[in-house]
């Protein structure tokens, strides 16, 4: 789960990471108000969406004035934001975050994300903060700095200051740098986040670092032991459909292929999906419908897959264990009456009341193409493409 800028800020700064003044708008007239409140003579009005590169897409603007900071506020504030993040078809702003503008003298990176292979949280930095920290990572990696955190230790000063030091910060600056990073780590590890970054961290005009930009995301499946970053959740920025399966307890992920997926259990998930590919097709979705699948589940499995445009064949593989084969051909057979589906539809069963499930689906007279196993059912749904 992404959250915002703002949201990321207002959390840094109960820790005392220091983030400049700032609050967010949903209209120009609101942002000239705030701009008013926040006072000086310069502000930054940054576009909210989940997506990099809003500097690049033009969703960050400096205002002179506060009829500037209206105007832009006016121009970002409905427009579609399209960045190298967000694809051709751009997001929908409907906020904007008014801060104060910083006289920037210096710009660094820092950021933690979760190393899997070391199993550590580990710090990143770099000399080279900004808009173009990607490109200095592809092309020039000796830049970006990586320290493992021991977790029976935590982040201790001397390796923060061993980080400090490596990124160009020095004198009065590195004990800032130390309270930033382990402030920062508190931060991440007890909301238990999956990634935190402020880039840029910035020297400003009167020798403070100051966090200027910043964004976290979280584990979606733990957020429900935090209520305070479960209330971020912004569901505008979330795919609608993946919005409502989580809402009928399905697992789903939009994809950009045609074969939508109804399968359960993620291993089994995946491998429907690298079975897919492998016979030269495009998977349209992740779909796991779990344990105990019920026939108006998986009705809903179908629905919402249906929902997209591109799906062109579904492909549904149940290997039942918890689940049982007539409850689904049952949900199936609902699905295929009550929904009027056209595209053609493989089902591939295997486990628990098998016989009692193919024999639901031969006795509904409906169009099913019907596989033996997973490479037969992938196969089945790409040749249906054709």
């Amino acid at each position: 789960m992404d959250i915002h800028e703002h949201q990321t800020k207002e959390l840094l700064r109960s820790y005392q990471v220091p983030v400049p003044e700032g609050r967010v708008a949903d209209a120009e007239a609101s942002a000239g108000i705030i701009a008013e409140q926040i006072g000086g003579e310069r502000w930054v009005v940054k576009a909210q969406i989940h997506a990099g590169g809003r500097g690049k897409g033009g969703g960050v603007k400096v205002a002179n004035s506060i009829d500037e900071v209206r105007q832009h506020a006016d121009h970002i504030i409905g427009s579609h934001l399209v960045t190298p993040q967000t694809g051709a078809e751009g997001k929908l702003v409907q906020r904007v975050l008014v801060e104060a503008a910083q006289d920037i003298k210096q710009e660094f990176y820092l950021g933690l994300v979760i190393d899997r292979t070391r199993q550590r949280i580990t710090v990143i930095a770099s000399a080279s903060g900004g808009m173009d920290i990607e490109t200095v990572a592809s092309t020039d990696p000796d830049q970006v700095i990586r320290e493992a955190i021991d977790p029976a230790i935590g982040l201790p000063e001397f390796l923060c200051r061993k980080i400090a030091a490596r990124i160009g910060l020095t004198g009065a600056l590195m004990p800032q740098a130390v309270k930033i990073m382990r402030a920062l780590y508190r931060c991440f590890r007890d909301k238990k986040a999956l990634m935190a970054e402020i880039n840029p961290l910035a020297i400003v005009g009167d020798g403070r670092l100051m966090a200027l930009d910043a964004k976290m995301s979280f584990d979606g499946n733990a957020v429900h032991n935090y209520p305070e970053i479960t209330a971020y959740r912004d569901f505008d920025e979330e795919d609608p459909k993946e919005v409502e399966a989580s809402g009928h307890g399905l697992n789903y992920i939009a994809l950009d292929g045609s074969v939508g997926c109804i399968v359960n259990g993620a291993g089994l998930a995946m491998a429907t999906m690298d079975a897919i590919s492998f016979h030269q097709g495009r998977p349209a979705n992740f779909l796991d419908v779990g344990g105990g699948a019920s026939p108006e589940k998986i009705a809903n499995a179908f629905r919402i897959v249906l929902k997209d445009p591109n799906v062109k064949v579904i492909l549904l593989n149940i290997f039942a264990g918890i689940n049982r084969c007539d409850w689904v051909a049952t949900g199936v057979v609902q699905a295929m009456k009550q929904q009027d589906i056209v595209e053609p539809v493989i089902v591939r069963l295997s486990g628990t009341n098998f016989a009692a499930g193919q024999k639901i689906l031969a006795e509904s007279g409906l169009p099913f193409i019907t596989a033996v196993d997973l490479d037969d059912a992938a196969r089945k749904a790409v040749e249906a493409l054709a």
